[in-house]
């Protein structure tokens, strides 16, 4: 079927949120469990994960920052990507810049997850920020000016 090959970088950008939710609790249950534990039964009822901020190491709570941020831009990626597809526009370029967001978007997960310096992981932020961009103006054309 025309222009479904912009489904593929959907799905593995809908994995990878998969693997960044594994990462996440892989590293967050073991620094809860380490914490002090209180004689009050309802110390940890009703935690959010701000208050968790001050609880556990930063570097453990930047796998939970990614993995929210999985769930803003992406949502926007999905949804034009499923225009672009119903439309029969999510092949070539298309289909290409889809993964090329999808690949910023992995690169960008590793670095806030591990290294976490501001700078450059805006600049990923910022490529695959124009990637889809450059997404929504394609579907806009096809879907405008037809």
């Amino acid at each position: 079927m025309t222009g479904m090959e912009i489904l593929k970088p959907v799905v593995a950008l809908t994995a990878w949120t998969m693997v960044m939710w594994i990462w996440m609790y892989a590293t967050r249950i073991p620094a809860i469990n380490a914490l002090p534990k209180s004689d009050d039964p309802k110390a940890d009822v009703g935690w959010t994960g701000a208050k968790l901020e001050g609880l556990i190491a930063p570097h453990i709570q930047w796998k939970a920052h990614n993995y929210n941020h999985l769930h803003e831009a992406p949502t926007v990626f999905y949804a034009v990507a499923i225009v672009l597809a119903i439309i029969g526009q999510g092949d070539g370029v298309n289909m290409m810049i889809a993964w090329a967001y999808v690949g910023l978007r992995v690169i960008h997960s590793i670095f806030q997850s591990t290294v976490n310096k501001v700078a450059p992981r805006f600049i990923l932020f910022a490529l695959s920020s124009v990637a889809l961009m450059a997404l929504v103006l394609h579907a806009a054309m096809a879907v405008f000016t037809a």
